[in-house]
């Protein structure tokens, strides 16, 4: 028995008891009123940032169908215009 407590790294065991103690800390800390406080308000930012970027999204997409369909429109008059000028030849 003496010679299993004799291999046992004090070291080691100090680290792991460290990082228990560390870790249910932490999970108290996180799991407190406050942090619950500071989560909510970053999700409320988030949600913020991503109505704006939704809206700045859409406008550039209206924009783009826009762009499109006058882009076309340039091309069947340019066409019908070709096709007029090739009947007057």
């Amino acid at each position: 028995m003496l010679e299993c407590l004799k291999k046992i790294d004090a070291k080691k065991t100090g680290l792991f008891a460290a990082g228990v103690l560390f870790g249910t800390a932490g999970i108290k800390i996180l799991s407190s009123k406050d942090a619950k406080k500071v989560y909510t308000n970053c999700t409320a930012a988030v949600l913020r940032a991503k109505e704006c970027v939704m809206q700045t999204v859409t406008t550039v997409q209206e924009n783009a169908e826009d762009i499109l369909a006058e882009a076309k429109q340039i091309n069947e008059d340019r066409t019908s215009g070709e096709e007029i000028a090739d009947g007057e030849e």
